[in-house]
C-alpha cells in the first residue's frame, strides 16, 4: 500500500520495498511470474524465509527450480571454458 505526498509522488512502506527487492532476485534467479506468484504468500518479509503456509508440493517444486539453476550454471560454466580454450589458441596463433 502506498500513500501520495503532498507533490503527489508515491510513498511506499520499506516492507513495499523490500518486496519488490525479494521479486526481482526470484526473477533473476529464473523464476517465472506464476510460480513467483505461488511462492510469495508462503514467504516471510524482509528474510524471504518460509512461513507455516509452505507445503511440502512447494518445497518440492522449488528444489527443482534449483536444480535447473543449477544446471544452467553447470552449462555456462562449460561454456565459458570451451570460449576460454578458443581464446587461448586463437591468441597463441595471431602474428606477433
Amino acid at each position: 500500500m502506498s500513500e501520495r505526498t503532498t507533490g503527489g509522488q508515491r510513498e511506499y512502506a520499506e516492507r513495499a520495498v523490500d518486496r519488490v527487492i525479494l521479486i526481482q532476485e526470484l526473477f533473476a534467479a529464473g523464476l517465472h511470474s506464476k510460480k513467483i506468484a505461488e511462492l510469495l504468500p508462503c514467504m516471510r518479509d524482509p528474510d524471504g524465509g518460509p512461513n507455516e503456509r509452505a507445503t511440502p508440493e512447494l518445497v518440492t517444486e522449488l528444489t527443482a527450480e534449483r536444480d535447473r539453476i543449477d544446471q544452467m550454471i553447470a552449462d555456462l560454466t562449460t561454456s565459458r571454458a570451451v570460449l576460454d580454450d578458443v581464446i587461448t589458441t586463437a591468441t597463441r596463433e595471431m602474428p606477433a
